[in-house]
């Protein structure tokens, strides 16, 4: 791995990156992963990273020791730590320590990207408008939607801040990227910051930033969200989870376009259009005295509210049609239909988990349903589905691999008890080296298949990943030339 290239190192098991790997990698990074301090310092010294992301601690490793080390090297890489299960103590410490930042899990590409030394995240969308509308727009027709996208694409252009509200996985991300997509911004930074991620102190750092000294461990001037997002666009997450004194701060900025980090002495003007989500009745909670009424006010300039997926009609159908093609696109498989019990079904169900659980649904019952049609026992609804003959589930296999069957055979009655994947025993395979982490993505992926005996949808699981990723990922490697199972 040449040292001139944009590279990022994590110390964290295989399990924990895999989410995010691809993204980086098509933005153009080199990814590398270590297990232990030592395999870490020697892959810093070669490949001197932008930025290194640790979690707390691992088998014989912990981050204290890597902030050690950075305080002897003024050259050292920042250090952010993130972890499954933090707290604002323990944060705290790490700060003092010389982190750069703390994060809670699952890691996000784009606020990765938004961390990286002069590289926050770019707009690279060259689509023509149709294109954006194609990938951004919600499918249906139902009035309450064709309402809403004619008055998403009528405000686009302008710098008035949209409150979208809805119930979770009605699509309101979704829409905040079509207006940004749609907008003379598109080619400017979209940031995305979720407001209940993260407590009042920690999240007013990550919205405005802080100079270096502002409290103990901001050992260097840290830009804030607003800053990262300027000439851009800035999605504020579950805006209603702020906290009230931070409210204020925030109203400030929407008001008079400009902010002090914290412990800072001097103003920023930022050029930022705002938009915010929620899924709660923000009048409600006006009333209740949870939200200020003044920012209220000053975010719902233009309103939008998504309707839950149950109240749709029709467009559940067309949904899932939209989704079920797009899914058997993507495995390479055959046109697919719905039974007639199964398009009754879709209809009649309340979609408690609106867009986003039929979303879902539809992938599992486009890689459950082979050939088709797609009925309910797909949808996994109790435990009426069985798999399909061998012969219809895979394709056939030469007689020439019957040696390699046997080989596999042989294996799995070596291990009749497979331990679960865990960083310490990718710790034993790795030693103090360290892999590029798509080398290492593909030995871990071999080894959680050798431990479910094949098993693609346990071993996906075990490996935190979804079933259609892996399958991809073998795919992928097929196409190498790798012996796969």
């Amino acid at each position: 791995m040449a040292a001139s290239a944009q590279t990022i190192l994590f110390l964290a098991p295989p399990t924990a990156v895999t989410t995010v790997f691809s993204l980086l990698k098509e933005e153009g990074f080199e990814v590398g992963l270590a297990e232990n301090l030592k395999g870490a310092l020697g892959f810093i010294r070669k490949s001197r990273p932008l930025v290194v992301f640790s979690r707390p601690s691992m088998s014989g490793y912990r981050v204290e020791d890597l902030l050690a080390e950075a305080e002897k090297d003024k050259d050292f890489p920042p250090v952010i730590v993130f972890t499954e299960q933090g707290s604002a103590q323990e944060a705290q410490g790490f700060l003092e320590k010389g982190a750069k930042d703390y994060w809670l899990e699952p890691l996000d590409a784009e606020k990765i990207l938004a961390a990286v030394p002069a590289h926050p995240p770019q707009g690279r969308i060259t689509d023509t408008p149709q294109d954006v509308m194609d990938k951004y727009s919600i499918i249906g027709t139902h009035p309450a939607i064709t309402r809403i996208l004619a008055l998403a694409k009528q405000v686009a252009k302008s710098k008035a801040t949209v409150l979208i509200q809805g119930e979770s996985g009605t699509g309101k991300e979704m829409i905040a990227r079509y207006l940004h997509q749609m907008s003379d911004r598109a080619n400017a930074p979209f940031v995305a910051v979720n407001c209940a991620a993260l407590p009042e102190h920690l999240l007013e750092s990550e919205l405005f930033g802080h100079e270096k000294g502002a409290f103990t461990g901001a050992v260097s001037r840290k830009l804030g969200k607003f800053e990262l997002a300027n000439h851009g666009t800035l999605l504020l997450d579950e805006i209603s989870e702020m906290d009230l004194g931070l409210q204020a701060k925030l109203l400030r900025v929407l008001q008079e376009g400009e902010l002090d980090r914290v412990g800072g002495m001097e103003t920023v003007k930022v050029d930022v259009r705002v938009l915010a989500t929620t899924n709660r009745e923000l009048q409600q909670w006006v009333e209740q005295g949870k939200f200020r009424q003044d920012l209220y006010f000053r975010l719902n300039v233009i309103p939008l509210t998504l309707p839950p997926l149950h109240d749709r009609g029709d467009d559940i159908l067309r949904l899932a049609r939209h989704f079920v093609e797009q899914f058997r696109h993507q495995y390479q498989l055959p046109p697919l239909a719905f039974s007639a019990e199964a398009e009754k079904w879709l209809v009649s169900y309340d979609w408690p988990g609106n867009v986003r659980e039929l979303q879902n649904l539809m992938e599992r019952s486009v890689l459950l349903a082979g050939a088709g049609p797609i009925s309910t026992e797909h949808f996994l609804l109790d435990d009426t589905w069985t798999p399909p003959e061998e012969a219809t589930s895979e394709p056939a296999v030469p007689q020439a691999s019957g040696e390699t069957q046997a080989a596999a055979e042989r294996e799995s009655a070596e291990h009749h008890a497979p331990a679960p994947l865990s960083g310490e025993g990718a710790e034993h395979m790795l030693g103090d080296t360290v892999l590029p982490i798509s080398e290492m993505e593909r030995i871990m992926i071999m080894r959680g298949l050798k431990q479910t005996s094949g098993n693609r949808t346990q071993a996906a699981e075990m490996l935190g990943i979804s079933v259609r990723t892996l399958r991809n990922k073998l795919n992928e490697y097929r196409s190498r030339g790798l012996d796969v199972p």
